[in-house]
């Protein structure tokens, strides 16, 4: 009966241990492919997992920090999605190659003209962005995911240092240092970016940059199991022994 109860225990821990970590698995994400220097260009995936049972996203809206605008944002084509870039004119100019740029990206948007993202599943939508800003370590973006039932979450909680992550998190990209000949290796894939028949199809919600997490998480979950077991086995030595 005892060593019942002890397996029992340890199966509801590991249960809670996944439940409690489930969240950091699924909030829209941002990464770079390969590095985003300060001062260069950089190709990023915003990363959209689905996370109910019953509906399908439909609509992805990210909008650019004003602290820190971009003049340069380009989208790649993505299949089923529609996209549309807002613009907005700048408080201040800024430089470009020597020219003065008077508006900047502040919105993509992009539109299922299908189903969508289905249940189970993430998708990537790429940006190439530029010149990154030099005077910062991050770049916040605030998103707004909707589904087909017009349910609405609001991705738009920064994340602030030392304290717990929110529960609805603002994807931030993170920084790396300027290269030394100025320019970041995402450069290239900047001029190269609107190259046709390139795009990032739907992948099941597993996929992707969760999977360390994922490893994290069960590498936990499996700590608590194997803490189940060693106690079920010193009950059945003391058993042993009593007999």
């Amino acid at each position: 009966m005892k060593a019942s109860r002890i397996a029992a225990a340890g199966a509801v821990a590991a249960t809670a241990v996944l439940a409690l970590s489930s969240p950091a698995l699924a909030h829209v994400s941002v990464q770079p492919e390969g590095a985003a220097a300060k001062g260069g260009y950089a190709v990023v995936n915003f990363k959209v997992p689905n996370e109910r049972d019953n509906a399908s996203t439909t609509k992805l809206e990210v909008s650019f920090p004003t602290d820190h605008p971009l003049a340069s944002v380009m989208p790649e084509p993505v299949d089923g999605w529609k996209i549309e870039v807002t613009r907005s004119t700048l408080d201040k100019p800024l430089e470009l190659h020597g020219n003065k740029i008077t508006e900047a990206v502040s919105k993509v948007t992009w539109t299922a003209d299908g189903e969508g993202v289905r249940p189970g599943y993430f998708q990537k939508f790429p940006l190439s962005l530029g010149a990154l800003p030099e005077d910062t370590d991050e770049l916040a973006f605030k998103a707004i995911q909707t589904y087909s039932n017009k349910e609405v979450v609001r991705w738009i909680e920064v994340p602030q240092e030392g304290q717990a992550e929110p529960e609805h998190p603002a994807p931030v990209l993170e920084l790396s240092a300027a290269e030394e000949d100025g320019h970041s290796r995402g450069a290239a894939a900047q001029e190269t970016s609107g190259d046709a028949g390139h795009t990032d199809s739907a992948a099941p919600a597993e996929d992707g940059d969760g999977t360390d997490t994922t490893a994290r998480v069960l590498g936990i979950a499996g700590i608590v199991v194997g803490a189940a077991g060693v106690g079920y086995g010193v009950f059945a030595g003391r058993r042993r022994t009593t007999a």
